[in-house]
């Protein structure tokens, strides 16, 4: 079992790209699906498709929401299809499992206002020590970047100190799998890069450092919780709610703003790394969604609920 599952996940790891925390999930995934097969009797690699639907069927008696049954029926596809595709077994029990439902929600965002007073909340952060200047700095360079790219939140942490020249007036990312793209930076990002890349380069440890925002922990760079962190900072700042403020929502902001704005979904999806256009699509309810809320907000006949445009009466 542990072999099949080992091959599977580097098989995912050196063809797919997959992170370090999707193998993990994999991985939990499989061995919840074998210690279950091991009450049936049944090996991993034999599992027939009825026994697929009674681990579907316990799953459901736990009363798991239907996405993370969505993530189990997934990685059991993957896993059988890999088993089928390398001759461990003739057939995939899952063909005729069906996948459960979902309604994908939509993404939190921000207004353009509350942006601008996050970003404002940056650029007022206190400069007296030579400390606070380097936090600043980079604060106001980390939420400028995410704000003009919708960079993950991953992607920005690991930028490679060369990602950005002095003349270029984009970034060198790299995404999932390992996948480089071209994004496109907004002047006053291409400003606070600047700044930041000439005073991070006069701190000596920094200047030695492979990445754009080098940190003394494990991984060398900034973490996703350190940045949450400051982002939270500037939301006390702004008098936002911090509950509402992460990286991830920044770059749904980013992204709506643009759609609402006539970009196009294209470019919108090249820009995020979307690999398929149906994931950047979400952005396009989140802009009917806000349109309703506008009309339900301020149409003087939404008060009405039970308004009826075939009445006469009225």
């Amino acid at each position: 079992m542990d072999r099949d599952i080992d091959l599977f996940l580097d098989m995912m790891a050196a063809e797919r790209g997959a992170s370090t925390n999707t193998l993990s999930a994999y991985r939990r995934d499989l061995e919840a699906l074998h210690q279950f097969l091991v009450s049936r009797k049944v090996a991993l690699r034999a599992a027939t498709d009825e026994d697929l639907r009674a681990y579907l069927g316990a799953l459901n008696t736990r009363a798991l929401a239907a996405a993370s049954i969505a993530r189990h029926v997934s990685a059991m596809r993957r896993f059988f299809k890999f088993l089928q595709a390398e001759n461990l077994r003739a057939e995939n029990p899952t063909d005729k499992l069906a996948r459960p439902q979902t309604q994908r929600p939509l993404p939190k965002i921000l207004s353009i206002a509350e942006t601008q007073r996050l970003i404002d909340a940056a650029y007022a952060l206190p400069d007296k020590t030579p400390a606070e200047t380097l936090a600043k700095c980079r604060a106001v360079c980390l939420i400028e970047i995410l704000y003009a790219t919708g960079l993950r939140v991953s992607e920005l942490m690991g930028l490679s100190r060369t990602a950005f020249d002095g003349d270029m007036q984009a970034l060198i990312v790299r995404g999932k799998g390992g996948r480089e793209r071209l994004v496109p930076l907004s002047e006053p990002a291409r400003q606070a890069v600047r700044a930041w890349m000439q005073l991070r380069d006069e701190q000596p440890r920094a200047a030695a450092s492979t990445f754009m925002f080098p940190a003394d922990g494990r991984l060398g760079h900034l973490t996703r919780q350190r940045f949450t962190q400051i982002l939270h900072v500037l939301a006390d700042n702004a008098g936002l709610d911090r509950h509402r403020i992460s990286p991830h929502v920044l770059r749904h902001a980013f992204a709506t703003h643009l759609v609402e704005n006539g970009a196009d979904l294209r470019a919108v999806q090249q820009m995020l790394g979307h690999a398929d256009i149906s994931t950047t699509q979400i952005y396009t309810h989140v802009m009917e969604a806000r349109k309703k809320q506008l009309v339900e907000a301020g149409h003087p006949l939404a008060a009405y609920e039970n308004f009826d445009v075939n009445d006469k009466t009225g």
